[in-house]
């Protein structure tokens, strides 16, 4: 118990801490997405169980510290560039999360309806599977950080189960609002590409400093909500972005208020 009594641990701890939750922001973005597809009444169940298996893919990972060091180590060599396993998971994620957020820009403004009899109604098991497939991606990239900012194994876990615990409180109000502004859904999917894009890079060994990508966020985000404020003081209704599940007209679930 001498880490109790130790300043460096706990400094080590809150930067790790902030650091987990500043990656994690478009994990919880993505999960918000695509559980705003889902019945009003399993989109909580659906964020829930979604950070809680980013949780536990992190800390699985954090475990097999060993296994993670391992995948820096090339594995073969394409025209003189070596790719590692690691180098593989963040092409296949990058490219997965390009093409998905592509679709779902394509969905949401050409798409059609969905309704709770259509066959278009993803089901809960499918988005947590998406869901899934992300958190790996987002998990490795998140533990690698870890792993370079502290020794010690139980600082880092304790670390990712605070970050998630935030980030757990605040996504049901980050899914409302991105739910509620059809703008801000689209500048989150656009932060998607552009995260897919880094992890491609990444892929290829072509560092992109992470500072750069969250202040093009964070502006963007700053630009955003002066655009708001400025049409929340003018009359009309925001664009109506295509639903890939809403309730039947008078149903007892479109009544109830979104999670």
């Amino acid at each position: 118990m001498e880490w109790i009594a130790s300043p460096e641990i706990w400094i080590a701890l809150v930067t790790l801490t902030a650091l987990e939750i500043v990656l994690g922001v478009d994990n919880v973005i993505f999960i918000s997405i695509l559980s705003g597809k889902l019945p009003a009444d399993q989109q909580k169940r659906a964020r829930t169980l979604g950070l809680a298996l980013a949780m536990g893919t992190r800390i699985l990972l954090l475990l097999s510290i060993a296994w993670i060091i391992k995948l820096t180590e090339p594995i073969f060599e394409i025209f003189d560039e070596e790719f590692s396993g690691r180098d593989i998971i963040l092409l296949l994620g990058g490219a997965f999360l390009l093409a998905k957020s592509t679709f779902e820009i394509h969905e949401k403004l050409e798409g059609a309806e969905g309704h709770s009899s259509a066959r278009v109604a993803p089901s809960f098991a499918s988005v947590i599977a998406q869901i899934l497939i992300l958190d790996v991606v987002f998990s490795l990239d998140s533990v690698i950080t870890a792993v370079g900012t502290v020794d010690e194994v139980g600082v880092m876990i304790a670390a990712v189960i605070v970050a998630v615990g935030v980030m757990l409180v605040a996504a049901g109000a980050i899914s409302g609002f991105v739910d509620r502004h059809p703008t801000v859904k689209m500048l989150a999917l656009s932060f998607l590409l552009l995260i897919g894009m880094s992890l491609i890079a990444e892929g290829f060994d072509q560092h992109i400093p992470k500072g750069y990508i969250y202040f093009a966020m964070a502006f963007s985000v700053f630009v955003e909500m002066l655009n708001l404020r400025l049409h929340g003081r003018k009359s009309g209704e925001p664009v109506h972005l295509r639903a890939g599940y809403t309730e039947p007209p008078g149903s007892e679930a479109e009544r109830r208020p979104p999670n």
